[in-house]
């Protein structure tokens, strides 16, 4: 089992800068894929980024892509999300999620309790 807890959420304006960690505990942290998906208020949960467990390869959706970065440090037990240029439409409930494959889905098996990101205009 994987335990995740997210922190670095907050309120930024647009065009502003976050950066989301998850602290992940257990040993076996770089077995699983990593992912973050977001909630926005009245919203289905969508999928955000992923990478797998060796990091080699990331995916984005496309709403976020080159504007997000996710990476993560194995050594660390972290995963962290690096998000630019913020729109409005980034603000959501932001969830680290853990699997064994990497998915583009909301389909993982482990997930954190979730961090707050709005941005306003």
């Amino acid at each position: 089992q994987v335990q995740l807890v997210e922190s670095g959420g907050g309120v930024v304006q647009a065009g502003g800068s976050l950066r989301l960690s998850c602290a992940a505990s257990g040993r076996t942290f770089s077995s699983y894929a990593m992912g973050w998906l977001r909630q926005a208020t009245g919203k289905e949960r969508e999928f955000v980024a992923a990478i797998s467990w060796s990091g080699g390869s990331t995916y984005y959706a496309d709403s976020v892509k080159g504007r997000f970065t996710i990476s993560r440090d194995n050594a660390k037990n972290t995963v962290y999300l690096q998000m630019n240029s913020l729109k409005p439409e980034d603000t959501a409930v932001y969830y680290c999620a853990a699997t064994k494959w990497v998915v583009t889905t909301p389909g993982y098996d482990y997930w954190g309790q979730g961090t707050q990101v709005t941005v306003s205009s």
